[in-house]
């Protein structure tokens, strides 16, 4: 079970500033999901053959819809750094320069 403490430490580390009713409602679902990955626990997965993919082969009606992510994994070039570095609002040359957004 997850605890309020354990709720406000979290939040700390990813810094996040959360209210009252967001820690209430975050401490209910992250104990649903545990609660939930409880029961998958439960299943006998005894017979069940290891997985790699949740998906069947690449001919299957469950991949056609995906047919961008089954592409066959080739080497394309890749777009030159002046062409990429063109429209940046600001750039050493080298890299894209941005403002820091982390201030802890």
């Amino acid at each position: 079970m997850v605890s309020e403490k354990d709720v406000a430490y979290v939040a700390e580390l990813a810094h996040l500033e959360l209210t009252e009713d967001e820690r209430v409602r975050m401490l209910k679902d992250l104990n649903a999901i545990l609660g939930y990955v409880d029961r998958l626990n439960e299943l006998d997965t005894a017979n069940v053959a290891p997985m790699a993919q949740v998906l069947r082969g690449s001919g299957s009606e469950d991949s056609r819809s995906l047919g961008y992510a089954m592409r066959p994994d080739e080497p394309r070039p890749c777009m030159p750094r002046e062409e990429a570095l063109r429209n940046a609002p600001n750039s050493d040359g080298v890299f894209f320069k941005v403002p820091k957004v982390i201030e802890r």
